[in-house]
């Protein structure tokens, strides 16, 4: 979403007509994020973007890129990856000009090369993002969320969560010499907690598949049909470049935490949480694993986006476009859920016990 890497013009149009896509008419840069670099490529075929990845390797980008594939092709409103066409049968399986190498077996079609960076183009999803939600925006997000969790049971690619547990390890002692005392000790026991809560049995129990892990406001879009006022519906969710093979929950966790929050205060909204999780568990119900650890997970999300901004804002890369999010909304977040546990379990009993 920042740019990173600047693409020439002439470069993107060679590589939207081989996927057969027509020529590019315009390619401009989008702002926000600060993962990977992202345009707007509109050919005489529609809108399209086009991503380079920055961090990911070749080698770990048929997950998410066939995962997009595998869920946009069970109806959901995920963004397809552009393929290349197929190929002539006697240079089948051998490496096509503007393909990065990858071992045989992880062989993808949709991953391309552009700017020596890894690359893809996906459909542009129709509708906007809605950065104030209603409880009726939460409504459509938990029933997808769930469909999109009972869709990828059957997919059959795994790759652990990149920021799950054992980043969260690795990356606290590089950021802890850039923050307050306060804020360290806060950090040093949440983190503590969590590795106790990953050993536990009730978290070996926790249904686990392929998870968004980032699906934020700012990550899904919503249309109205009809008159101004109508109910809105969920038109697309995108940036799966967090996707991993993680608890469910973990994923629920982090929808909470951005959907069903005051954004300036970080504190629990009643209304849009309780919508979200009964359109959620009107698809997939919770177990009892599930239920017990709500509370734990919401706090392991709040960890994982307060460490991830802290990174990103302490130790930023260079990028046109680049805005780092603000680390002290999650500290906030983190410390609504650890500070009053037993208040936001007492919020969701009613729901969950039903």
């Amino acid at each position: 979403m920042a740019v990173f890497t600047e693409v020439g013009f002439g470069e993107a149009d060679a590589l939207v007509q081989s996927l057969g896509l027509g020529p590019l008419r315009e390619l401009r840069g989008i702002e926000g994020g600060i993962e990977n670099t992202n345009y707007f490529a509109t050919t005489e075929s529609g809108e399209f973007v086009l991503t380079l990845f920055e961090r990911l390797s070749a080698e770990q980008l048929p997950y998410y890129l066939c995962l997009m594939k595998h869920l946009a092709d069970a109806g959901l409103p995920v963004p397809a990856p552009v393929a290349l066409p197929e190929p002539d049968p006697e240079v089948a399986g051998k490496p096509r000009k503007g393909q990065p190498p990858v071992p045989a077996e992880d062989s993808c079609d949709l991953l391309h090369l552009v700017a020596g960076k890894p690359a893809a183009v996906v459909q542009k999803l129709s509708g906007r993002s809605e950065l104030a939600p209603t409880a009726a925006h939460c409504t459509e997000l938990g029933s997808m969320l769930a469909r999109m969790h009972l869709a990828g049971r059957d997919y059959p690619r795994i790759q652990p969560n990149l920021r799950g547990l054992p980043w969260w390890n690795e990356t606290v002692p590089v950021v802890l010499p850039y923050i307050e005392e306060h804020q360290a000790a806060l950090l040093r026991a949440e983190l503590a907690y969590q590795n106790h809560v990953a050993e536990s049995s009730a978290y070996a129990a926790l249904p686990r598949g392929p998870v968004h892990a980032d699906m934020f406001r700012d990550n899904v879009m919503f249309a109205t049909d009809g008159e101004p006022g109508a109910a809105p519906r969920l038109t697309g969710m995108f940036d799966f470049y967090f996707a991993g093979t993680d608890t469910w929950l973990f994923d629920l966790a982090v929808c909470l935490n951005d959907w069903a929050i005051d954004l300036s205060t970080g504190r629990h909204d009643p209304e849009r949480a309780d919508a979200l999780l009964s359109a959620y568990e009107s698809v997939r119900a919770l177990n009892a694993a599930e239920r017990a650890l709500l509370p734990a997970m919401l706090r392991a999300a709040a960890l994982r986006f307060w460490i991830s901004r802290l990174w990103d804002f302490h130790l930023p890369r260079e990028a046109s476009m680049l805005k780092p999010h603000d680390p002290t909304h999650f500290e906030r977040v983190l410390r609504e859920r650890a500070t009053h546990p037993h208040a936001m379990a007492q919020a969701l009993e009613p729901l969950l016990a039903a």
